[in-house]
């Protein structure tokens, strides 16, 4: 049975601007929205009023790029998709955009069925997928087309990883016209696989296993010289461009230069690249190991560079990149040989705070909801109107977020399958207090009321530039 429910009192924060209003919520999605005390407001009826006096209400968070039960270096991401969107919840994120993975000889069909049977009973919230092509051929570009029309509208191809995901430019370059035609977007990982081989292979010769040797043969130039490279070879395509993780200001400036010249080329940036540093990579007896991901950290002042991208629209997008490895068990396979670290770091929370506190980004309250972590991915891949906003018809995921709450991170209360946390100890204010999804309670004044399974399969139309 659909239950009324009536949100109160708080500061709603739209895609497009902030206004001190109710909101209604029907049969899963908002019904209507109203100013505090108008004669429409004081007419609704509800089955359930929720007080959001001094809070911000603000769309659910949507992150698109995460890995859940991801295969890699021997072992897999530790959060399954019942975890991971348990702690998803919490921190905000009512949809996930997962990374199918097709493996090389194998279809991209196959691939996308194993990532539903992973999926389908276990989420939260609600998900969508992407779909990494480790395997260009005339077969998969084909298969291009009918997960364009199920939904599943990006594809994601690695610069890097040889001999795993690797593609040529040759093959990134069928892609991407197939994405041309097909209107599929075409995702990058933008590093030099081949020179960052070379690299390893010559660091380890001599002797320079520690942890912070991941970030410097992971050249900052190399994902420059990729990023630029990427964007020479969509413009050959005719095709749009949206470039992953990007952690450099040499990176952002390749990507600023494309948008100069009006190119349709896009870039995400995550928290990691925005809080932590190589000073992270350095820290003794091998924790250095839990801030090993890639792109990898650099150092502090390319951050300067990453909030300015954010502030000129040069960059689009703040996602987590969530693929998380415990320190023990598994980041420890890299004790003795850095390129053994499986690389991935963990973020639910924190792509929450460092996207939605407005003094930190430097910008207004309504313009951290319009841009990122709801809107901006919402319209970048399909999911806009029905995801990233609080308008009439939209589903009714919404967060209750009180700015004023403060709190301190740690691996003990990060609800994430993971033994430790990046911020270990740090003291933010801002929290997530109650979140809706489809207009059911799954976080309840910080209890979970949700369940595994009640997420749904959300499928995508077609970028919309930003």
């Amino acid at each position: 049975m659909s239950i009324r429910t009536l949100i109160r009192g708080g500061l709603v924060i739209t895609a497009a601007d902030e206004v001190h209003a109710d909101v209604l919520i029907e049969d899963g999605r908002v019904a209507a929205l109203a100013a505090h005390a108008s004669a429409a407001a004081e007419a609704w009826t509800a089955d359930r009023t929720i007080d959001a006096t001094g809070k911000y209400v603000i769309p659910g968070g949507v992150d698109a790029h995460t890995h859940m039960e991801l295969p890699f270096g021997g072992t897999a991401a530790s959060d399954t998709f019942e975890t991971g969107t348990r702690a998803a919840a919490w921190g905000g994120t009512t949809t996930i955009v997962d990374f199918a993975v097709q493996s090389v000889g194998h279809s991209l069909r196959e691939g996308l069925d194993t990532w539903y049977a992973k999926a389908d009973g276990n989420c939260a919230v609600d998900y969508a997928f992407h779909m990494i092509l480790s395997d260009v051929n005339e077969r998969t570009l084909k298969e291009m087309d009918h997960l364009v029309g199920e939904g599943v509208t990006s594809f994601k191809l690695f610069m890097a990883y040889p001999g795993v995901f690797y593609s040529d430019d040759g093959q990134i370059l069928r892609a991407m016209q197939r994405g041309a035609a097909n209107g599929g977007l075409i995702m990058m990982h933008a590093e030099n696989g081949i020179a960052i081989d070379v690299l390893v292979e010559q660091a380890l010769a001599r002797g320079e296993t520690d942890p912070r040797h991941h970030g410097e043969v992971r050249k900052v130039l190399l994902e420059a010289e990729a990023t630029h490279r990427a964007i020479q070879l969509a413009r050959v395509a005719g095709a749009p461009l949206y470039v992953v993780h990007v952690s450099a200001e040499e990176a952002v400036a390749e990507l600023a230069a494309a948008r100069d010249k009006g190119l349709p080329v896009f870039g995400e940036t995550c928290p990691q690249y925005l809080f932590l540093s190589t000073d992270n990579l350095e820290e003794p007896d091998f924790q250095g190991a839990k801030y090993v991901c890639s792109t990898p950290l650099r150092p502090r002042e390319h951050q300067a560079a990453l909030w300015r991208g954010l502030r000129t629209n040069d960059l689009q997008v703040v996602s987590t990149d969530h693929c998380p490895f415990c320190f023990r068990g598994q980041k420890e396979l890299g004790r003795g040989d850095f390129s053994k670290i499986p690389t991935g770091c963990r973020g639910w929370r924190t792509a929450w705070t460092s996207s939605t506190r407005p003094s930190w980004t430097g910008t207004s309250a309504a313009d951290a909801g319009s841009r990122s972590p709801a809107r901006a991915p919402a319209r970048m891949f399909g999911l806009y109107p029905q995801k990233g906003t609080i308008a009439p018809g939209s589903d009714a995921d919404i967060v209750l977020y009180d700015p004023h709450a403060e709190q301190v991170i740690s691996a003990e209360t990060h609800h994430m399958n993971v033994d430790y946390s990046a911020y270990e100890g740090k003291r933010i204010t801002g929290r997530v207090d109650t979140v809706l999804s489809r207009g059911e309670l799954v976080i309840d004044q910080r209890e979970f009321t949700g369940r595994a399974g009640r997420g749904a399969f959300v499928p995508r139309s077609t970028c919309r530039s930003l």
